[in-house]
């Protein structure tokens, strides 16, 4: 099946793309890794000793970042529907984290600890009807979210991918229900053409 002109336009985009490159050289797996880069470094998000939860995780960008940062006493949980490649002191749990099943293996694996970090840059498979597409994104940071608020404990943060469009102004707002402080960031890695945005909430109240 011949590629259609979009799908063209991403590859070259793709092939081309400085982070992308970057990424193959600093031995990253995604070029999402420098964005969470990023926003580690604007808003001091990761130290040593740390539990982090890592939603949606393949193929693993974001875990290889925050692995090495949070050290051998810190942990790493990692999750997400398709599989990972392991990654050194990475806890992976295969599986939908709304299923109870794969929840509770969390939640085995966290023993009654309170998380100090929850990741998101989740993302749905993209139909091409923007209405849908933006209805499912909204309807998986709203998942993250809610396992934020299950796992996080007092004074915690959040981060999530958030696409602007319907539901992103609500969303907001109940993103700062639960935080101290709420900040929007568009790293540099992003690209300038997609709406997406990372949410930073700060101090979790529990």
């Amino acid at each position: 099946m011949a590629r259609s002109k979009s799908s063209n336009r991403w590859l070259e985009e793709h092939v081309n793309d400085p982070y992308v490159k970057k990424a193959q050289v600093d031995g990253y797996r995604s070029r999402a890794s420098y964005k969470l880069l990023e926003l580690i470094d604007k808003d001091r998000l990761v130290r040593p000793g740390m539990l982090v939860l890592d939603l949606g995780s393949t193929p693993g960008g974001w875990s290889q970042v925050v692995a090495p940062l949070v050290g051998r006493q810190g942990r790493v949980i990692a999750s997400d529907i398709l599989p990972m490649t392991p990654i050194n002191h990475v806890d992976f749990v295969l599986g939908d984290f709304t299923e109870e099943e794969v929840f509770n293996q969390i939640m085995a694996r966290l023993d009654g600890a309170g998380v100090d970090l929850v990741l998101s840059d989740m993302a749905p498979n993209i139909s091409g009807v923007d209405a849908a597409d933006q209805a499912s994104s909204m309807y998986l940071v709203e998942l993250a979210l809610d396992m934020a608020r299950q796992t996080l404990k007092p004074g915690a943060n959040f981060v999530a991918k958030v696409f602007h469009g319907e539901g992103y102004e609500q969303y907001l707002k109940d993103l700062r229900s639960s935080f101290d402080k709420v900040v929007v960031r568009k790293p540099d890695a992003s690209r300038p053409r997609s709406r997406e945005v990372y949410v930073v909430g700060k101090g979790f109240k529990a």
